[in-house]
């Protein structure tokens, strides 16, 4: 354990930070899984429910950072493929 007092506070700051990024992360992913499994039972209103819910999503985690902005782009760039392909 640290013997400076704000040292010891931040290691307390930085694990709350870590455990609220992980818990958005994994909401992230969660999000992406669910369009993933709508699109994959051909399922087009799920999918176009779970396609805005992840989109919402992704850029929120870009606006926290949690994922750079070419990443979410590239996400949701695949995900709109995947959309548009149930339209056919």
């Amino acid at each position: 354990m640290a013997n400076i007092k704000s040292s010891a506070k931040r290691v307390l700051v930085s694990r709350a930070y870590a455990a609220r990024n992980k818990a958005d992360r994994s909401a992230l992913k969660t999000s992406i899984k669910k369009f993933e499994a709508a699109a994959a039972d051909s399922d087009r209103e799920t999918a176009e429910t779970a396609y805005k819910a992840a989109v919402k999503s992704i850029d929120r985690a870009v606006s926290k950072g949690l994922i750079h902005k070419n990443n979410a782009a590239h996400k949701k760039s695949k995900m709109a493929v995947k959309f548009n392909a149930l339209a056919e």
